[in-house]
């Protein structure tokens, strides 16, 4: 199957994006799909001060030409998160008050506004926004435009994400990321001549956030055999079908390559159809994610930098590498399912456990609301883990064929040049072992570590990734 069907058939199962073009040139198509899919409506590109001069004036500059009425709002920022305050700016750029948006950009003390009111009456006279530039602006004009009850196109400068065409969003809002349910774009026009010459360190963070497809796709597969979150047939094929022939050739990718750097983008965008399809981030994401949403939360810098989405991926997927390398040393055909239901706390002892976990974190009952949302009772624990015990043998075997070892991944994130130790990020592997409690508790999604508390592994497996030999062995800390 050539790119082409594969697009096709991608396309096919994707609930809100009905066109995705690729190739040499085709950002000169944007006017024309405009008017396709927003007839008669006026336009604003939104771009920051590194996307501007590499695409979003051009885009412009085609959009005036063609006619279409277009504004244009520049982000004046080198580097941002996807936070609240900014979906404010562009709820207010997609309203047409260029004045408020800058007004909410430039304050450093702004305060956010109630998520839940953000909604706005749809409106002929809002702009259709055009978003030019990396994952985070996308995830800007989606959220903006589904406030405001309409679609947008985007046009992606870096193979740095998969968000481009996921739905929902990730932002952070009262100091916890989240991700928020909305549509994905309408149309994705990847001009791969720009997307190729996006810094390095962009592109190897597209290909760490595509290598968490891995992992995350074991942990979904143990939640659909634990009952707690079925596989989606669309969704799963879509992109995991392909997934290894994509990552296969990470020396193309750090190259620079045009083929490797437009497989790889193909291989994102399918990670995005495949959440449009199962309504949800659950085929991209899982343990691999959360560490990167603690630095995040957290504010992380390193080296006075803020780091990639991607580049705190790979260190979240290398982990859940190691972690399932300790788990498959485990023999749980053994396991006493009698004495785990016996030592299975309550709900109550559980949520006071989350209390502990998140005190002092920016987002305190984060934990508690979703250990709240996700536990289960004794008998329903009792249930999995006699499915887990009568099962181990093909269980342990359907993973094993799913993820990576530690050495394989770490290899390939190397020679894609994305991180491959926690220190290349300005985290210590002391503090990477502090993040797991979070981990296992900030999101209502089934994962390896909820299994390890169940089944009475949870420490074993941790204890073991940072122990002398382990894949992040403490003794080893790389200054």
């Amino acid at each position: 199957m050539d790119t082409k069907e594969r697009i096709a058939k991608a396309l096919a199962v994707a609930t809100d994006t009905k066109v995705f073009e690729m190739g040499s040139g085709v950002s000169e198509m944007a006017p024309q799909v405009f008017r396709t899919f927003f007839p008669g409506r006026k336009a604003v590109v939104v771009a920051d001060v590194n996307t501007w001069p590499v695409l979003g004036e051009k885009v412009f500059a085609h959009f005036v030409q063609d006619g279409i009425p277009t504004e244009k709002y520049i982000i004046d920022k080198k580097e941002f998160h996807a936070e609240w305050k900014y979906i404010e700016m562009v709820d207010k750029v997609i309203e047409g008050d260029f004045a408020g948006a800058k007004a909410i950009e430039e304050d450093e003390n702004h305060v956010e506004a109630d998520a839940k009111q953000a909604f706005r009456a749809p409106s002929e006279d809002h702009y259709i926004a055009v978003s030019v530039g990396s994952g985070v602006i996308n995830d800007l004009c989606k959220l903006c435009s589904h406030h405001h009850g309409q679609q947008y196109l985007t046009l992606p400068t870096a193979a740095s994400v998969d968000g481009y065409s996921s739905f929902g969003a990730s932002i952070s809002w009262q100091n916890a990321k989240q991700t928020f349910e909305c549509p994905a774009p309408v149309a994705i026009i990847a001009d791969i001549d720009v997307i190729a010459a996006a810094p390095k360190e962009m592109t190897a963070a597209g290909y760490a956030d595509l290598a968490a497809k891995v992992p995350a796709g074991a942990e979904w597969m143990i939640a659909d055999w634990m009952e707690s979150e079925p596989i989606v047939p669309a969704a799963w094929h879509v992109l995991q079908d392909v997934l290894d022939s994509q990552l296969a050739h990470p020396e193309a990718v750090a190259a620079g390559d045009l083929a490797a750097v437009a497989d790889l983008f193909e291989g994102l965008t399918l990670s995005g159809f495949a959440m449009q399809a199962a309504r949800s981030s659950r085929p991209a994401s899982c343990c691999d994610h959360l560490f990167s949403h603690i630095l995040d939360m957290t504010h992380h810098r390193f080296r006075g930098k803020l780091q990639s989405h991607g580049f705190q991926v790979a260190i979240g997927t290398l982990t859940m590498c190691a972690a399932f390398d300790e788990f498959f040393r485990l023999d749980l055909s053994k396991i006493d399912v009698d004495a785990c239901v016996a030592a299975w706390p309550t709900l109550e002892q559980e949520q006071e456990r989350a209390r502990k976990v998140f005190e002092g974190f920016p987002a305190p009952d984060l934990g508690y609301e979703m250990i709240t949302k996700k536990y289960d009772g004794p008998e329903t624990v009792r249930r999995q883990l006699e499915t887990l015990r009568d099962n181990w043998l093909a269980f342990k075997e359907k993973l094993q064929g799913q993820v990576y070892p530690f050495s394989k991944m770490q290899a390939m994130m190397k020679t894609a040049l994305a991180p491959y130790d926690p220190s290349m990020i300005g985290v210590t592997r002391a503090a990477l072992k502090d993040m797991f409690p979070k981990v296992q508790l900030m999101r209502h999604r089934f994962n390896l570590l909820d299994l390890g508390k169940r089944a009475g592994f949870y420490d074993r497996l941790v204890e073991g990734i940072f122990r002398p030999g382990g894949a992040w062995d403490l003794q080893q800390e790389k200054s």
